[in-house]
C-alpha cells in the first residue's frame, strides 16, 4: 500500500468514528479512500500511540464502550443525530466468537460488544454503519446479538444491509482471511458491496522477501529502527526441526520421522495440525495473520525459505499495513496483538471506497 493516503476524495463530507480501533487498521484504510476519520475509542491504552502516530487528525478516546455514555460522544466530538454523513464502525475484539481455540472465560465479556456498539448506532442513527468481525459471529447471530442489530436496522430505515463473510484475499490483501461484513446505509435502498480485485490476486512473494527489501535475518534478531524487521529467537533444537521443514509450504511431517526432533504431542498425529511449524508458500496467500504469528508454534508462520518465524514486519505487511507504518508497543507481543487484531488496511479501503461511491451517486 502507498504510504501517502489519497487526497483524491477527501472533499466528499464523509466522516467517522472507529470504535475498537486498536492500532489503526480500519481507521488508515478508511483514510486512504477519502473518508475523514474524527476518533478511534479503545479499551485498550497501549493503541494509543500507535493509533496517533498514524491517523493524523483523529483523537484516540481511551474508554471501555460497556462505560461509555452516547451523550458525553455527542457532546465531546460534537456530534449530531441523524447525520447523513457520518459512518459508525463497529469492529469489536472477537474471541469469543472465533473458531480458533481460545479462552471462552476470558472473552466472554468481548460477546456482547457489538450489542454495546448498536446503543451508539440507535442513538445516533448515522447515514451508514460498518460492522467487521469473524464469521462466527454470523453463525450465531441469535447469541451474538446480530440478529437483533439486523432486524432493528432493517425497521429504521436501513433497508438492504450487505450482509456476507469476505475473504480478504479477494481486495487485495496477500493473505486468506474470512471475515464478516456488514454494510448499511438508510440514505438509499440500494445495497453497498464493495469491488473485488479483478485479475491477478497478490500473493505472499509480491511482498516479502529481498526483492521487496526484506534482508535475511536469523532467529533473535533485533532491529531497533521503526521499520521493525524483529524476529524472536528460538531454541536450538527447534532451529533444528526448521532445517528439516522443506522450503516453501513444508510443515513438521519433514521431521516427524526423527525420534530426536518428533514432538511426542504429535507421534501418530500426522494428518492433525500440520500448520505447527509449517512454512508459508511463496505463491500462495498466507494465511489468517492471528495475533501470535511471530510464533513457529502457533501455526503456519514460519518464513517460506528462512528458518525462523515471520518477523513483526512481515506479519504487518501482509496484513497490508505501509511499510512506513509505525508501530509503537511494549514489546513484541503487545505489537503483534495489535497487527494481528487488525482489519487489513487495504480490505478497510475498499469498504470506504463503496461508501464514498454510493455517496457520491445519491
Amino acid at each position: 500500500m502507498d504510504s501517502k493516503l489519497d487526497k483524491t476524495t477527501v472533499s466528499n463530507g464523509l466522516k467517522a468514528i472507529d470504535f475498537f480501533c486498536s492500532g489503526g487498521g480500519m481507521s488508515y484504510g478508511m483514510k486512504d479512500a477519502g473518508i475523514e476519520i474524527i476518533a478511534g475509542i479503545d479499551f485498550d491504552k497501549s493503541c494509543k500511540s500507535t493509533y496517533e502516530a498514524n491517523i493524523s487528525g483523529a483523537e484516540f478516546i481511551n474508554a471501555d464502550v460497556f462505560d461509555l455514555e452516547e451523550r458525553y460522544l455527542e457532546l465531546h466530538l460534537s456530534l449530531e443525530k441523524n447525520d447523513d454523513n457520518l459512518i459508525m464502525i463497529g469492529c469489536s475484539p472477537c474471541q469469543f466468537w472465533s473458531i480458533i481455540n481460545t479462552d471462552k472465560t476470558k472473552s466472554a465479556k468481548s460477546k456482547n460488544l457489538l450489542v454495546e456498539f448498536s446503543r451508539f448506532v440507535k442513538y445516533f442513527r448515522p447515514g451508514y454503519i460498518v460492522v467487521e468481525n469473524v464469521p462466527g459471529v454470523l453463525r450465531r447471530k441469535e447469541e451474538s446479538g446480530l440478529n437483533e442489530f439486523i432486524e432493528w436496522l432493517k425497521n429504521n430505515g436501513y433497508k438492504s444491509p450487505h450482509i456476507k463473510v469476505h475473504n480478504v484475499f479477494d481486495y487485495g490483501v496477500p493473505q486468506s482471511r474470512k471475515r464478516f461484513t456488514l454494510i448499511a446505509t438508510r440514505l438509499t435502498e440500494k445495497e453497498i458491496e464493495p469491488a473485488q480485485i479483478v485479475g491477478k490476486k497478490i500473493v505472499v512473494k509480491d511482498v516479502l522477501g529481498a526483492h521487496n527489501g526484506f534482508e535475511k535475518i536469523e532467529p533473535g534478531h533485533k532491529d531497533n529502527t521503526d521499520f521493525l524487521h524483529t524476529v524472536p529467537n528460538i531454541s536450538d533444537i527447534n532451529k533444528r526441526r526448521l532445517k528439516k521443514v522443506p522450503k516453501n509450504g513444508g510443515n513438521r511431517l519433514g521431521f516427524a520421522k526423527d525420534p530426536d526432533l518428533q514432538l511426542k504431542c504429535f507421534i501418530g498425529k500426522d494428518d492433525s495440525f500440520k500448520d505447527t511449524f509449517g512454512r508459508l508458500w511463496w505463491d500462495k496467500p498466507a494465511p489468517t495473520i492471528t495475533t501470535k504469528f511471530f510464533s513457529i508454534s502457533n501455526g503456519r508462520f514460519v518464513h517460506p525459505e528462512e528458518d525462523r518465524a515471520l518477523s513483526i514486519r512481515e506479519g504487518a505487511t501482509l496484513q497490508t499495513f505501509p511499510l512506513t507504518y509505525k508501530f509503537i508497543g511494549t514489546s513484541i507481543a503487545n505489537i503483534a496483538r495489535m497487527i494481528g487484531n487488525a482489519v487489513p488496511p487495504k480490505y478497510a479501503k475498499a469498504l470506504g471506497k463503496a461508501i464514498i461511491q454510493h455517496h457520491n451517486a445519491i
